[in-house]
């Protein structure tokens, strides 16, 4: 057992033998206040402390003081170990799977009425991953990355949760296009496709590697990469493609292009209001061999006084009970 203020059980030890001297030392001096002749006042006293009776309550008071004494005594010393809080270590290791996710938006205007209905999918998409690391880089003519793959869940719902609240605006520029308007054109997907493909640390690494891409796939103004060409460098980095569509069904020209890039490297493509397309894409990277990665062990240390803490209760309960019974 460790503690963490030790120097408070030898405040307590000696507070319990300075009572302990101080006790001592006003017995003693109330034992000489009496002349010998005060002492017995009562005729043929000896035959009265003689009667078994007597000797029976006298052995019970006796026994009484020594356990209020002894209950008192661990009541202090339990308080001092409480106080100087004792704790427990426990050593752990964090382990996550070895799969990436990079979420991938695409903030173009002819996006803007579905983008929030696309973050939406995005944050129930978190519901079904654990020890997953995921990312999000949103795009427009210029893609920006808005956080690096992490698994903190937490964080990433916050953030998720704040570009959906950036559509909500009244700025001439809103909060989500800081960033996307850097190049010539909008919707360039082949880039945005390209950079989230990019943005995967750890190349040596054996690891699982997903985009999740959302686009209307309409493509306006000329890209340093195509669709086809982005999807090929992905294809050939390991990285699996699942596009979320919303006009999936409706435009099937443009449907198709996006599918068949997705496709291509060994995901899918789904239309954003199907109802199965949640589920469908966690199934799809589930499905993908991850193994376990164990992180740096660590050391936690905890406070641990639920025991003292008990007979610290139980001494001071038995101290006030005997001292009921005892009459002090």
């Amino acid at each position: 057992m460790a503690l963490a203020n030790g120097w408070l059980i030898l405040a307590a030890v000696g507070l319990l033998v300075a009572a302990v001297v101080v006790g001592l030392l006003l017995g003693l001096r109330g034992g000489t206040r009496a002349a010998p002749g005060e002492r017995a006042r009562i005729a043929r006293a000896e035959r009265l402390r003689a009667l078994p009776t007597f000797r029976s309550a006298l052995r019970r008071r006796a026994l009484g003081l020594t356990g209020i004494l002894a209950l008192g005594a661990v009541a202090v010393l339990a308080t001092g170990v409480v106080a100087a809080r004792p704790m427990s270590s426990q050593t752990i290791q964090p382990v996550n799977t070895s799969r990436d996710i990079m979420l991938c938006l695409d903030v173009s205007g002819s996006m803007s009425e579905v983008d929030v209905e696309v973050l939406s999918v995005f944050e129930d998409l978190l519901e079904g991953f654990k020890g997953e690391r995921i990312g999000l880089t949103i795009f427009n003519s210029s893609p920006v990355q808005i956080f690096p793959l992490t698994d903190d869940y937490e964080f990433i719902r916050e953030h998720l949760e704040q570009i959906r609240e950036s559509f909500d605006y009244i700025e001439e520029v809103p909060e989500h296009w800081v960033g996307t308007l850097n190049g010539d054109g909008a919707s360039l997907i082949g880039d945005g496709l390209a950079a989230c493909a990019m943005a995967f640390d750890h190349p040596d690494d054996d690891r699982s590697r997903s985009v999740i891409l959302a686009t209307d796939n309409e493509v306006n103004g000329a890209s340093i990469v195509t669709v086809a060409e982005a999807a090929a460098y992905a294809e050939a980095n390991g990285v699996r493609v699942f596009a979320i569509n919303p006009v999936q069904g409706i435009d099937t020209e443009i449907s198709a292009e996006l599918t068949d890039a997705a496709v291509s490297t060994g995901g899918q493509s789904y239309a954003l209001r199907d109802t199965t397309t949640v589920g469908d894409i966690v199934t799809e990277v589930q499905k993908q061999d991850a193994t376990e990665l164990k992180g740096q062990a660590q050391v936690v240390w905890t406070d641990s006084p639920n025991l003292w803490i008990v007979v610290m209760m139980a001494a001071v309960l038995g101290f006030v009970v005997l001292s009921w019974r005892v009459k002090l």
